[in-house]
């Protein structure tokens, strides 16, 4: 789906909107508060009082929410979680084709399973989805689709919430301001976030289909275009003060960035990065008010659409 045209990226997306709503979405919320609360408990037990937010929050809290989304038993999710991080940010290209190579048929036995037997969970709801037409995802198609939910879903939002703690800890007034009312400003927080430092860097690639020049560049037929996400939401023509980092600059709604894409390929996980935004800023800094930088963040990865850091450390 992601790298589709319509008519085959309509099919595909009405697919998946049938099973992916808002609804259950919504009904995550409950999850996510536990899981967070159980995640910051065990992290504020540090007697030194010190954690690497990526391992102690961040990549946890990711990890088990795309499990239970599609259905992922407990006793797997440890190997899940090494295939996505080689497949994601791969340490060789070697390694990175043993992480698929087990990845998929492993995918593909679930599948089978959640066949025969369905559960409350998105995997089994993409796999039964049928629409007015009898229509339903292949087998290669419902692969994908798992592959595209735990890989693009994992990255971003890890990379999300990291690059969202880094920006107050750089903006002490704008911390400060969140703190002093978070049920209020934690939601236009989340977006200026977003808009600030995107998560996901660079669009998937384009392919030219024929020749067109692109801000007095000419582009020939045939060649890849990366579209610079990041880049839109410094744009001064679209942001006053774009380099200024500011929670109450927007309003509600998508508030103009892009930091979700835009048109036909929009992101369908947007809510549900913005529901666990929420949640997680609104948790850590209620529980953890004197949070603050311990030292320089570590370990830059480069991962499928974005760059960022493997280690965030934290002190309180």
């Amino acid at each position: 789906m992601l790298l589709s045209d319509p008519p085959d990226h309509t099919r595909l997306r009405r697919l998946v909107a049938r099973a992916f709503t808002p609804r259950r979405v919504a009904a995550l919320a409950p999850h996510i508060q536990d899981v967070t609360d159980a995640l910051v408990t065990a992290m504020l037990a540090a007697e030194d009082r010190r954690a690497d937010l990526v391992e102690a929050l961040a990549y946890p809290l990711r990890m088990t929410v795309i499990c239970e989304l599609l259905g992922i038993p407990d006793l797997d999710r440890d190997a899940f979680r090494g295939w996505s991080d080689e497949i994601t940010a791969p340490t060789g290209a070697e390694a990175a084709r043993a992480a698929q190579a087990e990845a998929v048929p492993y995918l593909g036995g679930l599948i089978a399973a959640k066949r025969a037997a369905p559960a409350d969970d998105l995997l089994s709801d993409l796999i039964h989805t049928v629409d007015e037409g009898g229509d339903r995802m292949s087998e290669d198609e419902l692969l994908s689709m798992a592959l595209l939910l735990l890989l693009a879903g994992h990255e971003s939002t890890v990379n999300f919430l990291c690059k969202g703690v880094r920006a107050l800890f750089a903006h002490p007034d704008q911390f400060a301001l969140l703190r002093s009312d978070l049920d209020g400003l934690v939601e236009g927080a989340v977006e200026e976030m977003l808009r600030y430092d995107a998560p996901v860097e660079t669009a998937p690639p384009r392919v030219a289909v024929e020749p067109v020049e692109i801000g007095g560049r000419h582009v020939p037929a045939g060649a890849v275009v990366l579209i610079v996400l990041g880049d839109a939401g410094r744009d001064p023509a679209r942001f006053t003060a774009p380099g200024r980092f500011d929670i109450r600059r927007t309003g509600t709604g998508d508030r103009g960035h892009l930091a979700f894409g835009h048109g036909v390929h929009y992101c369908l996980g947007a809510p549900l990065a913005r529901l666990e935004g929420r949640i997680v800023f609104r948790t850590l800094l209620s529980r953890c008010p004197t949070l603050g930088p311990d030292g320089r963040s570590g370990g830059r990865f480069s991962g499928l659409f974005a760059q960022g850091e493997r280690k965030v450390p934290v002190r309180w």
